[in-house]
């Protein structure tokens, strides 16, 4: 069982919990193998998705996952709410609970934000990606990808190539992978390296060919244009033929090494279409993988509120 009413990042969770995730999104996997994809799991619970920023597959995952489990779901736009009248997130919020959210799925700009609304509501609240700082979904998602490719995650050799300051997915990602016993190895120009990561337990590369060397995993992130300031890098092009995964450098990977990418891909920036839609490549996996975890997480975290 989950300790918190809340998933506010996987820095908060222990290995057991994680493995309880991904053990129980197996199961739900399955479900979705189905013809009639739906369990009455969450019958008469609400979600709302609380999305400030942008989102194709977070937002969309989390609303097929909450229907899956027979939820009523409420979708947040925020154009056309009271915030554009000067409405406090604060009173946003309550609000929504007080229309009788059992789940408050939040994505904002801002760090912090999921914590601060996790200590004001009495609904579970979960971090749908928080500023540069954490995106735990998305980590248990590619957790989950992985251990069904590789049979483990222990002692695997993770290479994580890209904007490493200013991702969230990356910060995610070396707290699980860590956590569950992967090596992981960061791949960056050094202006988007943040400083002291090592402190973390990684190893970092400037070099591509030297970091992907050998690897079980290699996982390649969208530059984060939106969050950075001029001067990080000199154009993506030049981003592209210095750090960008192509055939070539994949060969340098391990055989039946696999590819992730957390999307949206910027093809010919990040990764080289053929590699994108490659043999090796399961980044499409990690989009239905999503939906199993995100329905596990609901799950949990409703039998958690059950036993309060």
């Amino acid at each position: 069982m989950l300790r918190s009413k809340d998933l506010l990042g996987i820095r908060d969770l222990t290995p057991e919990e994680i493995k309880l995730i991904i053990d129980t999104a197996s199961g739900f996997k399955d479900v979705l193998k189905r013809d009639i994809k739906k369990v009455p799991a969450l019958r008469g619970k609400t979600v709302v998705n609380l999305f400030f920023e942008p989102s194709t597959r977070t937002r969309t995952s989390f609303e097929l996952a909450a229907k899956r489990l027979s939820t009523d779901v409420i979708n947040f736009s925020v154009p056309a709410s009271s915030v554009v009248k000067g409405e406090t997130l604060k009173d946003t919020a309550l609000t929504i609970e007080a229309l009788g959210a059992d789940f408050v799925v939040v994505r904002h700009s801002s760090a912090g934000v999921p914590h601060f609304l996790s200590r004001i509501l009495r609904a579970s609240v979960i971090n749908a990606g928080d500023g540069a700082n954490e995106h735990p979904t998305q980590a248990l998602l590619d957790l989950f990808t992985i251990r069904a490719h590789k049979k483990r995650i222990k002692g695997l050799i993770v290479v994580i190539i890209g904007d490493i300051a200013h991702s969230r997915v990356a910060r995610s990602n070396i707290y699980a992978l860590t956590k569950m016993g992967a090596k992981v190895r960061l791949v960056a120009p050094s202006t988007l390296i943040p400083l002291e990561v090592e402190r973390l337990g990684v190893e970092v590369y400037n070099s591509v060919e030297d970091g992907i060397r050998g690897a079980d995993v290699v996982m390649t992130l969208r530059l984060q244009l939106e969050r950075q300031v001029k001067g990080f890098l000199p154009s993506p092009e030049e981003y592209f033929n210095l750090y960008g995964l192509t055939t070539e450098r994949l060969r340098l990977a391990k055989k039946d090494a696999i590819v992730m990418h957390p999307g949206p891909m910027n093809r010919g920036v990040e990764i080289e279409t053929e590699v994108a839609d490659g043999p090796q490549s399961v980044i499409l996996e990690q989009v239905t993988n999503g939906l199993a975890i995100r329905m596990a997480v609901l799950y949990l975290l409703s039998r958690r509120r059950r036993t309060r």
